[in-house]
């Protein structure tokens, strides 16, 4: 971990940019739930759409739930943020190639749209951003970042 920094200048804009990709998760993922209410948990239809990108119930669930746990890790801090957004990032952008490569197939159970794929990725690139720049530690591991000394 010696490429990511330590004590960013502008970590508190980072954490803010990782909170508002766990906001805008929430928020989706709400709409989601009013819009696919009633439908089944993975139905696959070209009509159900939600901020421009295509939905079902479980999608809906998965990013409530994933919004919810950013934010909840946004409000702890302590670097429980960082490490949460690189793994989520890591994760929404596994889930958007994955969503890609079955776009078109019975597979897609979370019912993607090529709009879904794009946004996903570009949160998994968001939220990957963050948690890199987003560390915090003491005077003497942000020194020995910036003079590249290893730190863990």
């Amino acid at each position: 971990m010696a490429h990511n920094p330590v004590n960013h200048p502008a970590r508190p804009i980072y954490r803010a940019i990782g909170g508002l990709t766990g906001l805008y998760l929430v928020i989706f993922g709400v709409l989601g739930l009013i819009e696919t209410g009633g439908s089944e948990a993975f139905a696959q239809d070209e009509t159900t759409t939600v901020l421009g990108q295509g939905t079902n119930l479980g999608h809906s669930v998965l990013a409530v739930v994933l919004g919810m746990i950013v934010l909840i890790a946004t409000g702890l801090g302590r670097n429980i943020d960082a490490a949460v957004n690189k793994w989520f990032g890591y994760l929404l952008m596994a889930v958007s190639l994955a969503g890609l490569a079955v776009i078109r197939t019975d597979a897609n159970y979370l019912n993607f749209s090529i709009a879904g794929v794009v946004v996903t990725m570009l949160v998994g690139l968001v939220l990957l951003m963050a948690g890199m720049y987003g560390r915090v530690g003491s005077e003497d591991e942000a020194q020995a970042w910036r003079d590249g000394r290893l730190v863990l």
